[in-house]
């Protein structure tokens, strides 16, 4: 049996053999199990090219991954009957996403989630990003991680088909301190996981919280309120009325947060709660009960119709869990799909949003020799 390696470089090989006798194109070749192939995937308002890549495992699972923000544009995987659907909401082009997206599976970084005011202080220097969510900075600024063309690279991995993605964020780039060397890796794995490890270094200090901001839909249509959710937390970070946490670490007893026993997103979410209006649903942080920078679970999803399961792990103490309350009918999507209120939900493993500001949460600075790392998996099985 071929390793990955030697089912990689053959691949490669034969791309490059396709494009030197000029009778057979990258998007003509097939897909084969265990690796990657790719295609062209449009160019930025720039002219610079962007690629598409597919992994694909032995279990027929594909991941489809741009190098254009790292953006998953889809995620195949199959249902209790062994039929695959698309888990992942988004568009079918490149143009879409550069038009308008409300991050439709993007990589995001230098800091996901929210800093309050767009100031912080670091080493006694105050910092100053962009406006660009209220009064509030968000996801990385104007042009953050989900914006950019990464270098991209095909990689051997010994878990499945791997795809390494590199970018250097230039010190100053959208008011952050310091050159940043970023390094993301997406594996699909045999076990039907999307992974994603990332790595990052820095001259200066900064702050860094690098995640991943996919929507899903296990059911590949319609509203996710049916979908079942499990989140290990005895705490959330409430916020005030513009998102941004109070610095308290908030029991869920009681609350329509509490997620330890599995609910239906749905069951109370017309609850009168403060928490609840503030952020039109559910679009909060959760303290994860187990050691920071320990793998361990964070979610898990069921979908009744479907019986597929998503279980979310990460090394990182807390979890976004965001059920697309800003999603309106006016984006349409992959297969003429116009997304409306709620019909996708976000899993963003992270550090809790304004750490920055807040000393009483864990910190995100990272200094020179220092190494930044975040391994989290989207995992898929089915629940008979």
């Amino acid at each position: 049996m071929q390793s990955i390696y030697q089912r990689l470089t053959i691949l490669s090989a034969s791309l490059g053999a396709a494009a030197l006798v000029g009778c057979t194109t990258i998007s003509e070749l097939p897909v084969q199990q265990g690796e990657v192939s790719q295609r062209p995937f449009g160019q930025t308002k720039e002219g610079t090219p962007v690629t598409l890549f597919t992994l694909r495992n032995k279990q027929g699972a594909e991941a489809a991954i741009c190098n254009y923000g790292g953006l998953v544009i889809s995620l195949k995987v199959p249902d209790r009957n062994g039929q695959f659907g698309d888990v992942v909401l988004g568009y079918d082009n490149l143009a879409d996403y550069i038009k308008d997206t409300p991050y439709f599976g993007a990589m995001i970084g230098r800091y996901g989630n929210r800093i309050a005011k767009g100031k912080f202080t670091l080493d006694g220097q105050e910092y100053t990003l962009a406006i660009n969510n209220g009064p509030n900075a968000l996801h990385g600024g104007l042009k953050g991680f989900d914006k950019v063309v990464w270098e991209p690279r095909v990689v051997a991995s010994l878990d499945g088909a791997s795809l390494e993605l590199r970018y250097t964020s230039k010190d100053g780039e959208e008011g952050y301190p310091g050159t940043l060397t970023v390094k993301a890796v997406y594996t699909l794995t045999e076990d039907n996981g999307l992974k994603l490890e990332y790595t990052a270094t820095t001259d200066k200090d900064t702050v860094v919280n690098l995640t991943q901001h996919s929507y899903f839909n296990l059911a590949g249509k319609g509203d996710n309120l049916s979908h079942v959710v499990m989140i290990p937390a005895d705490k959330f970070t409430p916020v005030d009325s513009t998102l941004i946490p109070t610095g308290e670490l908030k029991p869920v007893d009681g609350t329509p947060f509490d997620f330890r026993t599995p609910t239906a997103i749905g069951a109370r979410i017309g609850q009168d709660d403060e928490q609840l209006k503030f952020g039109n649903g559910y679009d909060h942080n959760w303290v994860i009960n187990k050691p920071m920078g320990q793998l361990g679970l964070m979610a898990r999803v069921y979908e009744p119709t479907t019986g597929r399961v998503l279980e979310v792990l990460s090394t990182e103490p807390g979890l976004q869990f965001y059920i697309g309350n800003f999603l309106d009918g006016k984006l349409t999507g992959k297969g003429g799909w116009a997304y409306q209120f709620r019909n996708g939900f976000c899993m963003e493993p992270q550090h809790f949003p304004d750490s920055p500001n807040q000393p009483n949460f864990p910190s995100v600075v990272l200094k020179p020799g220092q190494v930044y790392k975040h391994t989290l998996i989207f995992k898929f099985s089915v629940q008979k």
